[in-house]
């Protein structure tokens, strides 16, 4: 399963990065200022309080530029699929000087106990952190094993890391996990495209107070780059951008912090567009979800793709 991920990510970087102009938006009179609507808030029961825009590390924009998002307000960096070292040369950067500013995630994939314990270990050190502010225990499509779960606790309690995170493809699996308090942020797929969220997991979060549920993040939001593709677009609607894409999910009240995956410093900007800009009207959304039903009914793949 862990080389089926390393396979798909270095495909998705190669869809991404072909539609270089997919990111790009006309940029805000001064966009520098967040909408106040995409001001940072609580990630749900694990009380972190984190930017509505999330970095990956699995894609190429250079260390200056993971500086810049933190100069601007970002600050929730998620060291995971594939590792590379511009996101690590930014956080042993900015972490000595503003630690309690960043929430830095790391990710594991082990499905044995003592491969939790040592994958987490050895991302410590790579990043010359002590603590991990989120674990998360990466695809998983049905509960994680007692021995999975016994390693990350022991994680927490000898003070490697402070919460737990899951992810997972399979969004039905996601409500039934409501009464686990020890994952305290879902990591799961919602865009334009697969909005199957809205459906499967949403609505258990609607009478639930924020202190209350799980935090909500949210990624694959540009569907690996095709909502930005003018070859998937219909003839008669524009191809959104990069930045349209972020907007759409962070228009959804349950999502907390959208994940982007920048390959250079453009890209970079422009993902903060998103931030600026704000939420989409009602009208944008209609849009994008045309967009969307068209890209899901005319990619053989799409109900796969659900699943996966």
């Amino acid at each position: 399963m862990v080389w089926l991920h390393a396979r798909t990510i270095r495909v998705h970087r190669k869809l991404d990065s072909a539609y270089p102009g997919a990111m790009s938006s006309t940029p805000p009179a001064d966009s520098t200022v967040q909408s106040p609507s995409l001001a940072p808030r609580s990630l749900g029961r694990s009380g972190l309080l984190a930017s509505r825009l999330g970095l990956g590390s699995s894609y190429a924009a250079p260390t200056s530029a993971y500086e810049e998002a933190f100069e601007r307000g970002v600050n929730y960096f998620y060291w995971g699929s594939r590792r590379r070292g511009e996101m690590a040369r930014a956080i042993r950067e900015i972490a000595p000087r503003h630690r309690d500013s960043m929430l830095i995630v790391v990710q594991s994939y082990a499905r044995f106990g003592a491969l939790v314990r040592a994958s987490t270990l050895k991302a410590l050190r790579s990043l010359r952190i002590d603590q991990a502010d989120v674990l998360l225990l990466g695809w998983h499509n049905s509960p994680p094993t007692p021995r999975v779960i016994d390693a990350a606790i022991g994680l927490i309690d000898a003070g490697h890391v402070r919460h737990l995170a899951i992810s997972g493809h399979r969004r039905t699996m996601f409500p039934a996990l409501l009464d686990e308090q020890r994952y305290s942020i879902w990591h799961l797929r919602y865009n334009a495209v697969h909005r199957g969220a809205e459906r499967d997991v949403f609505p258990a979060l609607t009478q639930l107070e924020a202190a209350g549920r799980p935090g909500i993040v949210t990624y694959t939001t540009t569907r690996w780059g095709h909502l930005c593709d003018p070859r998937r677009t219909p003839p008669d609607e524009r191809p959104p951008t990069g930045t349209d894409c972020y907007r759409f999910a962070l228009s959804n009240p349950h999502v907390d912090t959208v994940m982007a995956g920048p390959n250079s410093r453009a890209q970079m900007r422009q993902a903060l567009d998103a931030l600026t800009l704000g939420p989409m009207n009602d009208e944008e959304l209609a849009w994008m979800r045309r967009v969307g039903d068209h890209i899901y009914g005319s990619d053989r793949t799409s109900k796969a793709r659900d699943r996966v």
